[in-house]
């Protein structure tokens, strides 16, 4: 069973000081203005003059207490963080993903990402402030906020989360070759509002969740043979569900004779009763999956195209063969 988390915070920085503007410095001697009637050696100082002897007032340093405060506020604190599947529950001893988010944004306009851990209890330091927690476990997921302060910090989240199991057979309870067989969850039972959740899930495969109802698809095969089902995974609990498929597996020969060897190096198409092509394929002895229902078959080999109507049933493979005598 797996679980995911996220959690939404602020981060908020070290506070920033106030400065005194810096004082212009004096204006160089040789560009002072000079007096036209007074000799130099009998003129008085101006106030420029002064000015420009004065050595210019340096700014007020920081203070002891103000590099005190920022100095704390940017030390890191130790955070300890774990999830439970549900409230009461157990700490989850491995496969949790945790991701640690302020609210400062990266170049790209997603939130910075502050730290990072794969380990069940994850041991991190933070500097004071509100973070994002995103915690993984599995396909299942959940958030919460966390404000770091001064001293220990421990968070622990709730991934209210189930698993599901998934397996398909055919009518009738034939097991079907499992490399023919695949899976895919969306995320509701709502067509609207439907997101993949999980993708080409092969079957007994255990995938945790977050608690709801999943829209789950069986393929047998790659054609037509498609069932579909809405399922409820409860918190803490395995949903284990078997899908019926109407389908059968069909193999084609072309032969002079029932029951003869097949012909190689045949062009094979298949048709619905409708007339659309659901199937192609070269050989001399072709496979695949078809759902229940009615179709035509055309052997093309050379110039010469033979074909046959069947009916495909739910139960064990079948075998249709196109006699070239017939045509």
């Amino acid at each position: 069973m797996r679980v995911l988390a996220c959690v939404a915070a602020l981060l908020t920085g070290a506070p920033a000081f106030a400065q005194q503007a810096p004082v212009p410095a004096p204006r160089p001697a040789d560009r002072m203005p000079q007096a036209e009637s007074t000799p130099a050696a009998d003129s008085a100082p101006t106030a420029d003059a002064d000015a420009a002897q004065a050595p210019a007032p340096s700014a007020p340093a920081a203070s002891t207490a103000t590099q005190a405060v920022a100095a704390v506020a940017a030390e890191k604190q130790p955070v300890t963080l774990t999830a439970q599947i549900t409230e009461q529950g157990m700490n989850i001893p491995e496969g949790l993903v945790w991701r640690i988010f302020d609210t400062r944004t990266d170049t790209s306009g997603e939130l910075a990402l502050a730290a990072k851990s794969e380990e069940a209890t994850a041991h991190l330091e933070l500097v004071p402030g509100e973070y994002v927690i995103h915690v993984a476990y599995g396909r299942a997921q959940a958030s919460d906020t966390l404000e770091v302060v001064e001293g220990e910090n421990s968070k622990s989240i709730v991934l209210d989360a189930g698993a599901m199991r998934l397996n398909a057979a055919v009518t009738g309870d034939i097991t079907i070759p499992i490399n023919l067989l695949r899976f895919d969850i969306f995320s509701s039972s709502n067509e609207t509002d439907r997101m993949l959740v999980a993708q080409s899930l092969s079957a007994n495969d255990i995938v945790t969740l977050n608690a709801g109802t999943y829209h789950v698809v069986s393929y047998f095969g790659d054609i037509n043979a498609v069932v579909r089902a809405d399922l409820r995974v409860e918190p803490g609990q395995m949903t284990e569900a078997t899908l019926y498929h109407r389908a059968a597996q069909v193999t084609f020969k072309l032969v002079t004779e029932s029951g003869g060897e097949a012909i190689a190096d045949v062009e094979w198409t298949v048709k619905t009763a409708g007339g659309a092509t659901i199937y192609s394929d070269i050989g001399a002895f072709p496979a695949t999956v078809l759902a229940e229902g009615d179709y035509l078959v055309l052997a093309k080999r050379g110039e010469t195209v033979y074909n046959r109507a069947f009916q495909v049933q739910p139960g064990a493979g079948q075998e249709v063969e196109v006699l070239t005598t017939v045509y």
